[in-house]
C-alpha cells in the first residue's frame, strides 16, 4: 500500500484533472470523493492541505475546515462564549444535544455555501474528525449535495468508506452514506 504521502500526492495531482473536476465517468453522480486515511497520519493530512492551500495549482480549492467552520457558525449564533459553561453545568450529553438543535447539518451547508466562492473549482472539506459529534460527514454531504452539482466535494475523512458506510477513525458506529466515491 502506498504512503500516505504517495497518496497525498495523487491526490494534489488529481484534483488538477479537467476530468476530475468536471466528473466525468460517473454517470451522472453527484461528484463527492472520499479520501479515507488512518487517524495517526492525521499531522500529514494537516500539513498537506496547509501547503497545498499556498500551492499554484492548475485548479482553484477552497478548503473548508469543518471545526473551524462549526466555530464561525457559533459565533454567528452568538452562543460560543456560552459552550464551556454548558458543558459544566449541564454535561456534555446536554451540550451535545443543545448544538445539534441549534447547529444542524443544514444549517453547516448553509453556511458553507454562502461563503463559497464561486470562481474556485472544487471544495476540499477537512477537519471532520475534530468536529465530531458536532457535525457529521454524512449528514452534511446530504445537504451539500444539492448546492454544489457543479463542484466537485473532496473529505479528507479520517477513517473508511466502503462505498455505502462512514466509519470514524475505523471504530464508531457505520453511517450510511452512498453518493460519494473513495478519491484514493
Amino acid at each position: 500500500m502506498p504512503s500516505i504521502t504517495e497518496r497525498l500526492d495523487l491526490l494534489k495531482e488529481t484534483i488538477q484533472r479537467t476530468d476530475f473536476l468536471k466528473g466525468e465517468g460517473l454517470s451522472n453522480e453527484v461528484n463527492i470523493r472520499m479520501f479515507c486515511y488512518e487517524s495517526k497520519e492525521e499531522m500529514a493530512v494537516r500539513a498537506f492541505t496547509e501547503r497545498l492551500s499556498s500551492e499554484n495549482l492548475s485548479c482553484k480549492v477552497e478548503i473548508v475546515d469543518l471545526y473551524e467552520a462549526f466555530l464561525e457558525v457559533c459565533k454567528r449564533e452568538d452562543i460560543l462564549d456560552d459552550i464551556p459553561d454548558m458543558e459544566q453545568e449541564d454535561g456534555k450529553e446536554y451540550l451535545e444535544e443543545q448544538l445539534n438543535n441549534i447547529i444542524d447539518a443544514k444549517v453547516m451547508a448553509e453556511f458553507i455555501n454562502e461563503n463559497f466562492d464561486e470562481t474556485n473549482d472544487l471544495l476540499m472539506i477537512t477537519g471532520v474528525g475534530k468536529a465530531f459529534p458536532f457535525i457529521r460527514v454524512h449528514a452534511l454531504l446530504n445537504a451539500l449535495q444539492e448546492d454544489f452539482n457543479n463542484k466537485p466535494i473532496v473529505v479528507l475523512y479520517p477513517g473508511t468508506f466502503d462505498g455505502h458506510y462512514v466509519k470514524l477513525f475505523n471504530k464508531l458506529k457505520s453511517n450510511e452514506y452512498y453518493r460519494a466515491f473513495n478519491m484514493i
